[in-house]
Order: C-alpha cells, then sequence, then structure tokens
C-alpha cells in the first residue's frame, strides 16, 4: 500500500523531486487532523526516509530548513516523536522545544544578522496547521521582507473581558 497514491500520479507528470515535497504537504493538509505516522512527511524526515537540510540534532529534536521557506534561514524544530499539536504534547517537551528555540534563535541572528524574529507554532488546519506533527517555526525578519503575521484586533468591552478572564482563571 502506498501512503500518498496521488502523489505518484502528480510524480509521473512532474517529477522535480521537490514537487514531491509540496504534494506532500498538500496531501497531508487534506487528511485528517491524526494522521497515522506512517504518512506523516515530518516522521519520514526524521526518520531519515526523505532528506532534509537539518542544522541541528539531539536524541528527541530534529531541527531543518523549511522546504519551502519564508525566507533564509527559516527553520523548523520538530520533536522525534509523533505528537500531533500542542494539545496533545507532554507539557515538558514543549518547554524544552522553546528554550531549544531560543537558544536557536540567538545563534541564527548572529550568523545571519538578521534583525528580528518571528517564532510560530500553528494548531489546527484553522489556525494554519498543514502538517499535524507539532513544529516550531523559527522565522527570521529583515526590514521590507514582505511576511505578514498579522490580525485585525478587536475591541472587547470591560465586561467582555472579565467574562472570558472569570472562565480562564484557575484552569491548572
Amino acid at each position: 500500500r502506498r501512503p500518498f497514491p496521488s502523489v505518484c500520479k502528480i510524480l509521473w507528470l512532474n517529477p522535480c523531486k521537490f514537487s514531491f515535497f509540496r504534494v506532500m504537504i498538500e496531501e497531508n493538509y487534506t487528511k485528517e487532523r491524526k494522521i497515522p505516522m506512517s504518512d506523516c512527511i515530518f516522521c519520514k524526515i526524521i526518520a531519515g526516509e526523505i532528506p532534509s537540510a537539518t542544522i541541528y540534532e539531539n536524541d528527541e529534536f530534529k531541527v531543518i530548513l523549511d522546504r519551502f521557506p519564508s525566507g533564509e534561514g527559516h527553520a523548523l524544530i520538530l520533536p522525534k516523536n509523533h505528537v500531533p499539536n500542542v494539545f496533545e504534547i507532554d507539557p515538558a517537551q514543549a518547554g524544552r522545544a522553546y528554550a531549544l528555540a531560543a537558544k536557536l534563535a540567538r545563534a541564527m541572528k548572529e550568523v545571519l544578522g538578521f534583525t528580528d524574529m518571528n517564532i510560530l507554532q500553528n494548531n489546527g488546519p484553522i489556525a494554519g496547521q498543514t502538517v499535524f506533527h507539532f513544529h516550531i517555526h523559527l522565522i527570521p525578519r529583515r526590514e521590507g521582507d514582505g511576511i505578514n503575521v498579522t490580525w485585525t484586533p478587536t475591541e472587547p468591552t470591560d465586561e467582555q473581558i472579565a467574562a472570558v478572564q472569570a472562565k480562564l482563571t484557575n484552569l491548572i
């Protein structure tokens, strides 16, 4: 059984190996959020089945350059164990992932010379997650780079803020 049957058809039409990665990502996006590890592109990269530009690796994480980056140095921190999102990752592991993000951000800034950085982590399709394996984006930013990570601010009333605060206070 081939994990991505439609990929084979598209590869026949366009054998460029980089198109293969794009198609696999698009296939992941259309699948249910809980895809089997055998179909997870990041699990395949971690296992060495798909090549990657690895910039750091330890027993718990692999850090690769994004194959379809927003710009120079766009990297992804991948836990080596398959976990779909922040709702399912062990909080201690998430903490170690963000500690690694802070270390990498400092080193990348020094080497690549950018001024700022977005650190993003999307959870679920509505939030923009396209590969359902927890990962953190490290996105170097430069003046005029054209990257846009924004939203339209709302203006809740004091009562609305207090209502949400009451729901969320003392959750953990």
